[in-house]
């Protein structure tokens, strides 16, 4: 009846004009079609198709609302109802210079409030910044983040460098700055790859250690104050000792928790030395510089205090060559307070990368002299002022006589071996036997004997007290999970034997 020339008519009507869109609505029907596009009639079936993927808003394979829903729902979403424009994320460096002083280190304690840490300050500062969203700052794996040394408690560097993925906001360093205290600077800003890691792309990295020279006065013979110089022959003989680090050694008496047949207690220095001293507020300072690969916890502190303990007399050349063996020697650690980062290398990336046209490479010699300009104007007179109200390196120096530099430790699995430097007489070996064996305090007495041929028992006895002491520098694990032995005797494990309480 009606119905089929109503639908023929419609159909016509389609072909005429094209089918409806929700974008550009029908054609006119006044508007024809432009010459050389005229196409030839579709058949039935196929207008019947066309006609069903229009009214299902199908167009070109793709749905054609789509854009039109996500900008719905940025607008709705959006606080003040206008479009907010998503800046695309990119991997960036930052070159950094912090003052260590008063905070825990360079790396963030997620969930540690009353530890405050420079990552802290930083990530605070990104996000108030508008560099990266807030939730960013709290899972910091969300940007990629990672830095290229961690620095100890009380540690400031020079050249630190951080990579991660963050908005390129107009004038991105200026606002990080201003949300940062004036102890924290980023001095520099460049665009790296984006699978670039700052810790294993850096091929090396460079420290400082600034000291007194009084640290290296002779105990016997020399001043030990701020009035004493270093003369040529000490600063030839401190760069004699400090030359022997260079190359690869076995550096697990230089740290804690490494055994002395771990593969990653080998460490290759690449140089070391001291600088000619110089005199600020009436004291004298050197300034000795290392570069390594890589360096573990503590290393670089206790390299440094063992060169002090033996230019001040207490102990012997020979320490040093011992200290990469296998037994354990008792290595003093040097404050933090005049460690500094200075600067890390990507000699590798800059190879690769940094001639290719589209990076540049990680060269900052055009920020050298802000570099230089934080280092006077916050990293070295936080360093005299602290040491001069302090006293933190004297105050060390004056614990060096407590150290045994010639015992040395002996591992359970040589229960046979004699005992070192300080045994009574009596041979280690006889099960029940004790040995008596000056501990590193004078009013303590450490007696060992083995027990097994697979344990080795000590305790410590206050003379005059009776019973036993405190266990200080056994481990946990030693104190409380294996617990006395037969004849009160305590089992120990070979990091409890190592330990340097002990002077074995």
């Amino acid at each position: 009846m009606a119905a089929p020339s109503l639908r023929a008519a419609a159909g016509a009507l389609r072909r005429a004009c094209g089918a409806w869109s929700p974008r550009l609505g029908r054609r006119l029907l006044c508007s024809p079609p432009m010459a050389g596009n005229v196409q030839a009639p579709a058949p039935v079936g196929a207008a019947r198709e066309q006609d069903r993927k229009a009214r299902s808003g199908w167009q070109g394979g793709a749905r054609v609302w789509e854009d039109a829903e996500q900008q719905a729902k940025k607008l709705r979403s959006s606080p003040d109802g206008e479009l907010q424009r998503k800046l695309p994320k990119r991997k960036i460096v930052l070159l950094m210079a912090y003052s260590g002083k008063g905070y825990h280190g360079m790396q963030r304690n997620v969930g540690s409030s009353q530890f405050k840490t420079i990552e802290d300050d930083l990530v605070s500062a990104l996000v108030l910044s508008g560099c990266i969203p807030e939730n960013h700052g709290e899972d910091m794996r969300k940007m990629s983040f990672q830095r290229c040394a961690r620095t100890d408690k009380g540690v400031s560097a020079a050249g630190q460098v951080v990579s991660l993925k963050v908005w390129l906001i107009d004038d991105i360093l200026e606002k990080i700055n201003s949300h940062l205290p004036p102890h924290i600077r980023i001095l520099g800003l460049k665009r790296v790859t984006g699978g670039f890691n700052s810790k294993n792309k850096c091929d090396a990295r460079t420290y400082f250690y600034m000291l007194p020279t009084f640290a290296f006065a002779h105990k016997d013979h020399d001043v030990q104050d701020e009035s004493y110089r270093l003369s040529a022959e000490t600063l030839l003989r401190v760069n004699r000792l400090l030359a022997c680090y260079k190359g690869t050694h076995n550096f697990h008496n230089f740290t804690s928790q490494k055994g002395p047949r771990e593969a990653s207690a080998r460490r290759y220095v690449l140089d070391m030395f001291c600088e000619e001293p110089f005199v600020r507020d009436g004291m004298e300072f050197a300034v000795i510089k290392v570069k390594g690969q890589s360096f573990m916890t503590h290393q670089i502190r206790k390299m440094v205090g063992l060169v002090v303990a033996i230019v001040k007399g207490y102990a012997p050349e020979s320490v040093l060559e011992r200290s990469w063996g296998e037994a354990k020697v008792d290595v003093p650690k040097a404050p933090g307070l005049g460690l500094v980062l200075e600067r890390v290398h990507f000699e590798k990336y800059n190879q690769r990368f940094g001639n290719d046209g589209l990076h540049e490479p990680l060269d900052w010699s055009r920020e050298e002299a802000g570099v230089t300009a934080f280092k006077e104007q916050h990293i070295y007179p936080t360093i005299i002022s602290t040491e001069r109200h302090e006293r933190s390196m004297a105050q060390w120096l004056s614990t060096l006589p407590v150290h045994d530099f010639n015992a040395t430790a002996h591992t359970a699995a040589c229960p046979d071996a004699k005992v070192g430097a300080g045994a009574v007489g009596l041979e280690a070996g006889a099960p029940g036997r004790p040995q008596a064996l000056p501990s590193r305090r004078s009013d303590e007495l450490v007696t060992c004997c083995t027990w097994a041929s697979s344990h080795l028992l000590c305790r410590r006895a206050g003379r005059g007290a009776g019973g036993v002491s405190a266990f200080r520098g056994h481990t946990a694990g030693d104190e409380l999970g294996q617990g006395m032995g037969p004849s009160g005797w305590w089992p120990h494990s070979a990091a409890c034997v190592h330990s340097p309480l002990c002077a074995w």
